[in-house]
Parts: structure tokens; C-alpha cells; sequence
């Protein structure tokens, strides 16, 4: 419940905050750059390392690697269909492609599934979420940016993207049987923690209502795909193709059904695509998972 209080917490924070002279308008932008530079890398390093590397991995890692490949697809072919914005098509394949299978994921899969949940929600994230958005992720938002970007620029993009910097160190790391000390990861997790507060208070503080805003329907076909055709299509794969079955598939569904991701939209905003939309999906999106997730955990419950 902390969790969840915090979240909404920090959302109104960063609301209010807005209205406050003492912070300039570009708070914002310093808060992502913090996360980007020091959070993330932080919680890559703080649990790349220990995730012990083996065959059962495969679907929970595969679930946000198969979501985001549907959001590029679907997002990409409907912006070519309705001549969209490169920076509008950037923006909702980044924003539907990745769920929140942290912050919101973390407690709410331990609370539904125990220790189990919880390690299958690290799996999910960190192989998965974390390192799609290191990768895919800051290609498509270097991509669509700025209309098209060279493949070196591209690649330039991502491999000095500093989370995916600290995720190849940890995963040599854990490949070498290395280890940080105690008191190190003790420090790493304490700067990874920062990451939620900071970059729910930025999201608040750019999170503007607009009745007549044209990103209405935009917002409703992200959330669309990201709560319910994502969780379906891993559904589909894992339960109907896979026959695969038990509580860590129910897991992956329940993942692929989180509401938007909240990282995303700190790289949507650095890079210009269309940051009030990313902003709006985070927003609105929180509340409406909280019932789509029912749904669907009254569905999986016979896998």
C-alpha cells in the first residue's frame, strides 16, 4: 500500500510544484537528467550482477522484447496508414511498448504471488523492461527525434545511453562470477530508489489536463494496446502456442497488462516526442490499470 500511496503522492507533488516560483521551468529536465545519469545505471548495477542465468529465464525476459516489437509494428503501420508525425509514432511506440513492471509491478506481483512474483517481476524488468528501453527504445526515440538519423548515430545513441553502460558492466560482471561489496550495493540501491520519486515528480510537474488537447485519442490507442491487446498477445503466445502453464506464466500476463512506464517518458521528453502525450499516458494510464489488472487476474487465474 506504500507503494501505491507514494506513487499518487509524488504525481501530486510534482502537480504542485509547478506553481511554485522557486523552481524554474527546466526542473524537469534536471530531474530526468539525474535519473538517466545516476538512478538508472545505479539499479542496473545493484541487481544486474546477482540474477542468476539460466533456461527458465526465457519467458519472463521475452515478454517485454515481444510487446514493444508489437508496439513498433502496430504504432508504425498506423502512422504510416494516417500520415502521422514521425514524433508522434516515436512517442506512442515508446510509451505503449513498456510497461511499469517495477514500481508498480514489484509490489503488486509480490502481494499476488509471493516470492515467486517478485523474482519473476525482476526477470521481467531488468533482462526485459531495462534493457529494451536501453536499447530499442533509445534507437526509436534517436530515430523518430529528429526525422531520420544514420545508423552510427543511431548506435552512438545507444551504446552511451549511461543505463545500458552500467547493464553491460553488471552482465560481465555476473558472466564472471564478480561481485560488488555489501556496503556498494547497499549505496546502489539507495540511488535506484531514486528513480520513482523523482521521475513521478517530473511527470507531475509536465502533466497538464487539457479538455480540447488532440492527443486525446492518441492517449486512448496507447492505452488501449499497453493494457489490453499487450497482455493479450502474451497470453496468446505463452498459454495457446507455448502451452505453457502455472503461476510464473500468470506473472508474465499480469506484467504485459502494467500501465505505461514511467522511464520512457523521461527519454520521450529529452528527445522532443511529444512529451505531453508520454506525460498524459503515464497520468491516466496508473488509474485505469489498477481495473483492467482485475481483469485480467480474474482471467489468468485458470493457467
Amino acid at each position: 500500500m506504500s507503494s501505491f500511496i507514494l506513487l499518487f503522492l509524488c504525481l501530486a507533488i510534482g502537480v504542485l510544484l509547478r506553481h511554485v516560483r522557486d523552481f524554474p521551468s527546466n526542473t524537469p529536465l534536471v530531474l530526468n537528467q539525474f535519473i538517466i545519469y545516476i538512478s538508472l545505471p545505479a539499479l542496473a548495477l545493484n541487481f544486474i550482477p546477482e540474477i542468476k542465468l539460466d533456461q527458465t529465464l526465457f519467458l519472463p525476459i521475452g515478454v517485454a522484447w515481444i510487446c514493444f516489437a508489437g508496439s513498433a509494428l502496430i504504432f508504425w503501420s498506423l502512422g504510416k496508414i494516417y500520415s502521422w508525425s514521425r514524433k508522434l509514432t516515436g512517442c506512442l511506440i515508446l510509451m505503449a511498448g513498456l510497461g511499469n513492471t517495477s514500481f508498480i509491478g514489484f509490489p503488486v506481483m509480490e502481494a499476488l504471488y509471493g516470492n515467486v512474483g517478485l523474482r519473476t517481476s525482476i526477470i521481467i524488468d531488468q533482462p526485459g523492461s531495462f534493457l529494451v528501453l536501453s536499447t530499442l527504445g533509445i534507437a526509436v526515440a534517436a530515430s523518430f527525434s529528429r526525422g531520420k538519423a544514420s545508423a552510427q548515430a543511431i548506435l552512438k545513441k545507444v551504446f552511451t545511453f549511461p543505463p545500458l553502460v552500467a547493464f553491460i558492466v553488471g552482465l560481465a560482471m555476473n558472466i564472471a562470477g564478480l561481485h560488488f561489496s555489501d556496503d556498494l550495493n547497499d549505496v546502489f540501491q539507495r540511488l535506484g530508489t531514486t528513480v520513482t520519486p523523482l521521475a513521478l515528480v517530473s511527470v507531475g510537474m509536465q502533466l497538464r489536463i487539457e479538455k480540447r488537447s488532440k492527443h486525446w485519442g492518441f492517449l486512448t490507442l496507447g492505452l488501449a494496446y499497453q493494457l489490453i491487446i499487450s497482455p493479450a498477445i502474451i497470453y496468446g503466445l505463452y498459454v495457446w502456442v507455448f502451452k505453457a502453464r502455472g503461476e510464473v506464466v500468470q506473472v508474465c500476463v499480469l506484467e504485459a497488462a502494467m500501465a505505461p512506464m514511467i522511464t520512457p517518458s523521461i527519454v520521450a521528453a529529452t528527445y522532443g516526442l511529444k512529451p505531453r502525450l508520454a506525460n498524459m499516458m503515464i497520468g491516466f494510464g496508473i488509474p485505469v490499470s489498477f481495473l483492467t489488472l482485475a481483469v485480467w487476474y480474474w482471467l489468468v487465474q485458470g493457467v
